[in-house]
Order: structure tokens, then sequence, then C-alpha cells
């Protein structure tokens, strides 16, 4: 008997909520560029302690070239937000914490070390992969949602993402990771 109530009661309890909408496409392009506004606020910040950290004066350097590039973007994803009529706000990413928490425990455990500047360059590359990610995905649903002028601006900021993530590819196999090596040869 006591089962039958608390059954009509949840029946009840569920009958008197208004039913939620069913999330759209709409929905998820909003949260996730809510997601990437954080995780660009939060490499803004994050750029210069690294460029900072830097032994290798070609690594500081792209690591303030690609400061400046972020932003750009970050005034690109104001641009959307404006499309949308929605207020510029991030909700707080787990993942761009923890990769960068991950750069963050790279400077500590690393400093003066001969591969500190590869892992430094490492930590970047996973921004920049997380970062073409989100682009890609976002620029896809733009387009899908029929917001032309949003996918043009995402795609502008995907084509930054994946020069500067060939632009460390190329950093770390003709220098970084080799005078890393060598520092390293030169100890023994």
């Amino acid at each position: 008997m006591a089962k039958q109530a608390k059954k009509r009661t949840t029946k009840k309890t569920a009958a008197r909520r208004p039913r939620q909408a069913p999330k759209m496409l709409s929905d998820l392009f909003l949260e996730t560029l809510k997601d990437i506004y954080f995780a660009e606020n939060k490499i803004l910040k994050t750029l210069p302690k690294m460029a900072k950290a830097a032994n290798s004066k070609q690594l500081a350097a792209a690591f303030n070239k690609h400061l400046r590039e972020t932003q750009g973007q970050v005034k690109r994803l104001e641009q959307i937000f404006k499309m949308l009529g929605k207020p510029a706000r991030g909700k707080p990413c787990e993942a761009i914490n923890g990769i960068t928490d991950e750069g963050a425990e790279i400077m500590k455990d690393f400093k003066g070390a001969p591969a500190l500047d590869a892992g430094l360059l490492a930590a970047a590359q996973a921004v920049e992969h997380y970062e073409i990610s989100r682009y890609g995905t976002l620029r896809t649903w733009a387009e899908e949602l029929g917001m032309q002028d949003a996918a043009k601006l995402l795609q502008a900021t995907l084509d930054e993402e994946e020069a500067t993530d060939h632009a460390l590819t190329e950093l770390a196999t003709s220098v970084i990771n080799l005078e890393a090596e060598q520092e390293y040869r030169d100890a023994a």
C-alpha cells in the first residue's frame, strides 16, 4: 500500500512540474560558445605566463603572437553573442582548466630544466588541439543552423588556430626539441 501511495505522489508531483522544452542544436551551440569564450579568456591570462617562462626567444615570440590573435578571437566570439542577442558570458570549462593546470605544473616542475620549452610547447599544442576541435564543431553547427556570418567568424578563428598549431610543430621539430635533447647530451 505504501508503495502505491508513493507512486501516486510521484506521478502527481511530476504532473505539476512544467515540462522543459527539448534541448535543440541552437542550445548546444550557445552552451559550447560559452565554453570556448571562457577558454579563450583563460588562455589570455595564461599565455603571458608561458611567454615569460620560456627560455627560447622564438617560443616566447610565438606565445606573444598568439596572445594578440587570441584577443581578436575573443572579439569575434563577442560578435557572435551579439548576433544571437545574448550577453557574452563564459561558463567554466573543466577541459581548459585541466590543460592550463598541466601547463602550470610543467612551468613549476621543469623550471630551469632543458626540457622546459619542450613541455611548454606541448602544453600550448594541447590547448590548440582543444580549440581546433571546438571551433570546427561550432563552425559546422553554425552552418547547419543557417548562421553563415557566425560560421565565417568561426572559420577565421579555426584558420588561426590551425596555423598556430602548425607553427608550434615547426618550432618544436626544428628548434625546441633539438635544443632540449642537445642540452641533455651536454649534461650527460
